[in-house]
């Protein structure tokens, strides 16, 4: 069907979506919101533990939080956010600093793809492709947290870059592969390892661009390097400290061979995806229909593998959480940038349409929560943030600025919008400019409240009151997670004493819930001397600190509830810390 050429773009319309604003866009969308706030509850603080423990000297060779070995990820994205926060430590505050590796390694990852989509499907496919991967909705959260499965991600995007280079140079791409493989043991470990050797291997045999002699001979020098440089870490590990190295492969393995799927956890992550991957899965299928007689051909059939390996982890790995659908996003950009281009005009006029409609309605959202915020109003919205966070209160003389700045993101984005050029990547460029400017206004206007609500330090600060009269006492801890664990380390410098067998001779002790129906009962021998709560719903966390009894060795553990027993008094959500007198039900 004859189709009629897009109208080619004025000389202002190319100044302003050149690549100097390219550059400009992929930074603010990159460093906005990055740093100038605590850091949040979840990943942010869990993952940060280790860079800190680097920063003090402590985990250079393996990652740790106060003190305790921290298998979860290989120390690749812990290096280069600790030198990324002493570098910057006259800038930033330590957190700020290490979150900074979570923009070079995303910026990384577009860089790559766009390199692999030039290769593959051409020039005019390079910049749709970093469009792509910045527009899509599951990765703005996490390119500003503290995330190493970014690293990972990255990673896999070199490898696909250099997989497409093979053709033209062979020797080159496969050493550019090699090395990808070698650095994705070291940002992801074994899971790492499964998404980029077998992909490598697999496709140089399948692919007929790549069955060449000379293909053959890099292919064996691509491989030897990524043996010889992914080995490296785990082989010192081993000779170093056998005994974290057989928890370190235990884990990894546990981590991949996890229970299988039922049906309902199947369809949560089919759900996950539908959302995580948009916009990027319909038109990546789009592509794969299109071309379904050509799918040998390398452009479909490396973006093809190497999202079928990453489904085939996420559904075998026992974490289903969001962050772990992040390497699906390298070969779904590929993907869609090749299928950008093939979409019919009425598909593509829909997709670009959406993609201003949607995000306009999520920016009166956001006006909206604010102005809830700000002004009490609409009253019921308003009640629901003073349910969640009692205790904040926007100052009225930042309404004004706030006002103004969101104002001027949403100016800047319509004008934008008004501007863009017809092209075959106007959809990208959309959704893009789309993401960030939602990004920038959410943060001008929503992060006082997202990090009143989500910051740890009014905790710390509690419980260092808490502790002053018991300067220099033993400590210990009870199912503190990770999270905990590396706030306390950070803020107060406190790091509790395991009790594996179930008693310690500390005289304090220190207890965690994140449920509101698992408040727990001193345990035997323990009355209460502090507690700090906070939230709602599943935002619900409580800090408690145990004096104990005159006994040497007490057990930790909490009774049963029973008729006999007795909550701790409510206190109400969002609390800054309450000295208790425990109750008795007796």
């Amino acid at each position: 069907m004859f189709r009629e050429p897009p109208a080619s773009p004025s000389r202002l319309q190319r100044r302003l979506y050149g690549t100097m604003w390219l550059a400009l866009l992929a930074g603010l969308y990159l460093l906005t919101g990055l740093t100038g706030h605590e850091p949040w509850r979840g990943d942010d603080i869990r993952y940060f533990g280790p860079v800190y423990s680097m920063l003090q000297g402590e985990g250079l060779f393996f990652p740790q939080i106060g003190g305790v070995p921290f298998i979860e990820y290989p120390p690749l994205y812990y290096w280069c956010a600790a030198l990324l926060a002493f570098v910057t430590g006259g800038l930033f505050d330590a957190h700020d600093g290490a979150r900074l590796a979570s923009a070079v390694f995303t910026a990384l990852t577009a860089y790559w793809i766009a390199r692999a989509a030039e290769r593959l499907y051409g020039r005019p496919a390079r910049t749709p492709a970093a469009l792509l991967i910045l527009g899509s909705l599951g990765l703005v959260l996490h390119a500003h947290e503290t995330q190493p499965i970014i690293a990972l991600m990255a990673t896999i995007a070199l490898v696909l870059a250099g997989i497409a280079r093979v053709p033209e140079r062979p020797l080159a791409g496969c050493l550019q592969a090699g090395a990808g493989c070698a650095l994705s043991i070291l940002a992801g470990g074994i899971s790492g390892l499964l998404l980029t050797a077998p992909l490598f291997a697999v496709v140089m045999m399948l692919s007929p661009e790549c069955r060449t002699p000379r293909a053959s001979g890099g292919l064996l020098a691509g491989l030897a390097l990524a043996a010889c440089l992914g080995g490296l870490w785990p082989l010192a590990l081993h000779l170093e400290m056998p005994e974290i190295f057989a928890a370190w492969r235990h884990g990894q393995w546990r981590h991949i061979a996890g229970r299988a799927l039922d049906a309902g956890e199947f369809f949560r992550v089919i759900e996950l995806l539908s959302w995580f991957l948009w916009p990027l899965w319909p038109i990546a299928l789009w592509a794969l229909w299109r071309e379904r007689r050509r799918l040998l051909q390398l452009r479909w059939l490396l973006p093809l593998l190497s999202a079928i390996a990453a489904a085939l982890l996420l559904a075998a790995s026992s974490d289903h959480s969001p962050p772990a659908a992040l390497p699906l996003l390298p070969a779904l950009a590929l993907l869609a940038a090749g299928g950008l281009p093939t979409l019919r005009r009425g598909a593509a006029n829909a997709f670009d349409w959406f993609a201003t409609m949607n995000f306009g309605v999520f920016a009166i959202l956001v006006w909206i929560a604010w102005t809830a915020q700000a002004f009490a109003w609409p009253p019921g919205l308003a009640r629901y943030v003073a349910r969640a966070a009692p205790a904040f209160t926007l100052p009225r003389a930042d309404a004004i600025p706030q006002t103004l700045l969101g104002l001027g993101i949403c100016l800047l984005w319509l004008i934008l919008n008004w501007q863009l050029p017809r092209t075959p990547g106007r959809a990208a460029i959309r959704w893009a400019m789309g993401m960030t400017m939602l990004w920038c206004l959410a943060v001008a206007l929503l992060m006082p409240w997202f990090d009143h609500g989500r910051g740890y330090r009014p905790m710390a600060e509690a419980l260092n009151k808490a502790l002053a009269p018991y300067a220099g006492e033993c400590v210990a801890g009870s199912k503190l997670p990770d999270s905990i664990r590396s706030m306390l380390d950070y803020y107060t410098g406190l790091r509790p004493d395991p009790a594996p067998d179930g008693t310690t001779p500390c005289r304090l002790l220190l207890t965690y819930s994140d449920r509101r129906a698992e408040e727990p009962v001193p345990p035997e021998g323990w009355k209460p001397a502090w507690m700090f709560r906070r939230g709602g719903g599943k935002q619900f966390e409580s800090l408690r600190l145990y004096i104990r009894s005159d006994s040497d060795q007490v057990s930790i553990h909490a009774r049963e509830r029973d008729g006999r027993g007795r909550a701790l008094p409510d206190v109400p959500s969002g609390g800054e810390g309450f000295q208790l007198e425990w109750v008795s039900g007796e």
